[in-house]
């Protein structure tokens, strides 16, 4: 038995300690996880290239006349439109697959063909833009009346594409002025040759290899960025290309790539050599190729080009008829689209077109 004060109170029991807030030191280590990965995966190149809307350009600031030629004042804008194109990380993926209706993803290989270096992509587009310049300025001044000529001698190889009948017959720098039969000048005359055979079709081209003859056959087969039409697989250029032009015109051509804004070009040039106002007031924009023969070309990124279009405030854009399909998925109902096939085309809906007789007033 033991000895115990009746007056004494127990002792309460001591609380045990509170558990520690674990909730800040997750959430940094949630943000240092997450910086980690951002860290380690952007600067990681996934095989696409993204394509989204890019500048516009108004096309009479980048034209100039000699001082003797009779320029005409427009009252409405005429815009060419262009596309960006740039590899993605796969966070720009993520947001180019799922959260930018804008943007489109493109194979790698689609933009620059395996085998081809960032240059020769670059030389190549720049080539075909000046080419749909030069096009554009025949086109015009031809149908102006105008005598211009317009020659070359032949076409060179720019570029083989890798994996295409081409790889391994022809090469790099192969000159060429036979193509099936019919002599070519020019790089657009090699396309309209070859554009005028079907895929499977096998051709012959007759040219020189460092100064020796050749005689080469090529099997056409389906253009890699416009369905249903052939090519051989090579970028051709066009041999001491010279166009003799009877008035003094020039147009800048921004460093922008690719022929698609030769329709563009033609229809500007013939609003300021004319007294007739193709505008009448109206803000249009547009895209597709020129040809000789004054047909309409189709383009790729026409889905961007149209987006741009819209976000300038253009009430028209002009789309060659064979893109009208896709053009049509980017136009949600604030802008008008209009296919054209031929240059004439494009002229008649300009003329149709009632003017905003404030805009035209204001110019006189």
């Amino acid at each position: 038995m033991t000895d115990s004060d009746p007056f004494s109170i127990p002792a309460e029991p001591t609380p045990p300690p509170p558990p520690s807030a674990k909730w800040p030191y997750l959430l940094v280590a949630a943000f240092l996880a997450v910086g980690l990965l951002v860290l380690v995966f952007w600067d990681v190149s996934l095989p696409y290239f993204a394509m989204a809307p890019g500048p516009t350009e108004e096309v009479a600031d980048l034209v100039s006349f000699g001082e003797d030629v009779t320029v005409y004042q427009t009252t409405g804008d005429l815009f060419l439109l262009t596309v960006t194109l740039r590899e993605v990380n796969p966070f720009e993926w993520f947001e180019a697959r799922y959260l930018d209706d804008k943007v489109d993803l493109l194979e790698r290989d689609v933009i620059r063909p395996p085998g081809s270096t960032d240059e020769q992509v670059r030389r190549s587009n720049l080539e075909a833009m000046n080419e749909s310049i030069d096009t554009a300025i025949f086109v015009a001044l031809n149908r102006l009346g105008y005598e211009v000529g317009f020659v070359g001698d032949g076409v060179e190889v720019l570029q083989v594409v890798e994996g295409t009948p081409a790889e391994g017959v022809l090469q790099v720098d192969d000159r060429f002025s036979v193509i099936a039969g019919e002599e070519v000048t020019t790089s657009e005359d090699a396309g309209e040759v070859i554009r005028s055979h079907a895929i499977g079709d096998t051709i012959t081209l007759s040219g020189t290899r460092d100064g020796e003859p050749i005689e080469l056959s090529v099997t056409l087969v389906e253009h890699t960025q416009l369905p249903g039409s052939p090519m051989i697989g090579v970028v051709f250029d066009t041999i001491n290309l010279e166009m003799d032009l009877p008035i003094d015109v020039d147009v800048d051509s921004r460093n922008i790539g690719g022929p698609s804004a030769g329709m563009m070009y033609t229809i500007a040039l013939l609003d300021l050599l004319t007294e007739e106002d193709l505008t009448g007031g109206h803000r249009i924009a547009g895209t597709g190729t020129i040809r000789f023969d004054e047909t309409v070309g189709a383009i790729g990124g026409v889905r961007q080009k149209v987006f741009a279009a819209r976000a300038i405030g253009a009430e028209i854009v002009f789309v060659p008829a064979d893109n009208l399909d896709i053009a049509l998925t980017a136009a949600d109902g604030d802008i008008v689209v209009v296919p054209i096939a031929t240059l004439q085309e494009a002229l008649d809906y300009l003329r149709a077109l009632a003017p905003i007789p404030e805009l035209v007033a204001s110019s006189k």
